[in-house]
This record gives structure tokens, C-alpha cells and sequence, in this order.
């Protein structure tokens, strides 16, 4: 499953600029991926009360996709006020498994729970990314990549909570696929970026469309 959206008014077209690009995220794996493929940007991480407005969309049975793209805009849209006339990433992850959503482990126990609950099993990750400027949402992206994890040991459990430390809370999946986490699975189907966290080519697409990048 991919949708690509682009939402203009009429009239109104994503105009070229100079300035740098806008990540509204705190999440290092997406800072890391956009400078890598060359994007110039800035990182100014949104405060949002993400627990509150999960729960309120899960109250409403808001699809996992709805729910991504719901917290990627609103990240853009509250970082978007600071910084006039500049383009704004928003972006954000749902983790999904037989109809039960994810978070971010608190802490290192939390995470330990949230291995086991998907080791030998299959789920999926819902990645959105929301482009702003000035209050409109120009564009927006999901994308969907499906993991199986394999049936690992308790001891490897431990050992992989080890190794991975505080890198383990940092995901809605309690792993990060560009290192050791690669050992917990079997499996992957889907884009590597996606999994990462950001559907990282049709954004730079849409930022070429914008005279961000060259084309």
C-alpha cells in the first residue's frame, strides 16, 4: 500500500527557494537520511503530546496510516509558525501487529515486553511524511513495509538489549534495522527508508518539483 497526495489550492504551486529545508522531527535516522542524500535542512523538533492524540484516534478508529499522517502534519504545522515561507517536514511511524498499535518503549523492561510480543510474528510499519509551508499542506506521502521477526532466544534478547542501549527506546519498533536490530528478523518486505522512517524518495521528488534539489 502507498498513497501520494499533493495538496494545493488553487493556484497555488510549490515555488523554488534557498533556504533550507525544515525537518519538524527529533529523530536522528531521518536528520541522517536527508543530509546523507544531500538535502540541506534544519532540524527544529516539534513538541507534541503524541500518547494524547494516539489515544484520541484510536478512540476514533482512525486507521494506523491516518494516525501517522495525522502526527507528521501536526509536527509541520506547529514547527511551520516559526519558520515563515520555509518548507516543513513533518514525519511519523505507526507500528502495527494483528490490529494492536505500538510505541515507543519507556524504558529498557518496556522494550524487553514489546520484542517478545512480536518475536516470531509479523508487523508492519506505516511510514507518512507531510510537506508544509505557511499553514498548507503542499503534499503528503504513506508508504507500508511488512517485517517478520524470528523466533530468537531469551538470552539473545538480553544480549541484543545490550548492545543496542538507549538506541532501543529510540523506535516504535524497539530496533533499528541499519544495525544489530537487523539480527531479531527473518523477514522483510518493503522499502528500506520506509522501515527507516521516512519514505525518503518520493520526498525528494517532491523536493526536486520545489527547486530544493537539482532534477
Amino acid at each position: 500500500m502507498t498513497t501520494t497526495t499533493v495538496d494545493r489550492q488553487e493556484g497555488t504551486t510549490l515555488a523554488a527557494t534557498t533556504s533550507p529545508v525544515v525537518l519538524a522531527s527529533a529523530s536522528r535516522a531521518r536528520a541522517t537520511l536527508l543530509r546523507g542524500a544531500g538535502v540541506p535542512i534544519l532540524v527544529d523538533a516539534a513538541a507534541i503530546d503524541e500518547g494524547e492524540v494516539k489515544a484520541s484516534l484510536r478512540a476514533a478508529k482512525a486507521a494506523p496510516s491516518a494516525i501517522a499522517e495525522t502526527l507528521a502534519e501536526l509536527k509541520a504545522q506547529r514547527i511551520a509558525r516559526r519558520h515563515a515561507g520555509s518548507l516543513v517536514i513533518g514525519a511519523d511511524q505507526v507500528l502495527e501487529c494483528d490490529g494492536i498499535l505500538f510505541d515507543k518503549p519507556i524504558d529498557p523492561t518496556a522494550a524487553r515486553d514489546q520484542l517478545l510480543a512480536l518475536r516470531g510474528r509479523r508487523h508492519r510499519l506505516i511510514s507518512a511524511v507531510v510537506l508544509v509551508r505557511d499553514g498548507q499542506r503542499l503534499w503528503h506521502h504513506a508508504d507500508r513495509a511488512d517485517l517478520r521477526m524470528r523466533d530468537f532466544s531469551e538470552s539473545f534478547l538480553d544480549r541484543y538489549l545490550s548492545a543496542a542501549g538507549d538506541a532501543a527506546l529510540s523506535s516504535v519498533g524497539a530496533y533499528q534495522l541499519e544495525g544489530v536490530g537487523a539480527q531479531l528478523f527473518a523477514g522483510v518486505d518493503g522499502d528500506y527508508f520506509t522501515i527507516l522512517g521516512l519514505p525518503l524518495l518520493p520526498l525528494l521528488d517532491i523536493l526536486r518539483e520545489n527547486g530544493v534539489l537539482p532534477s
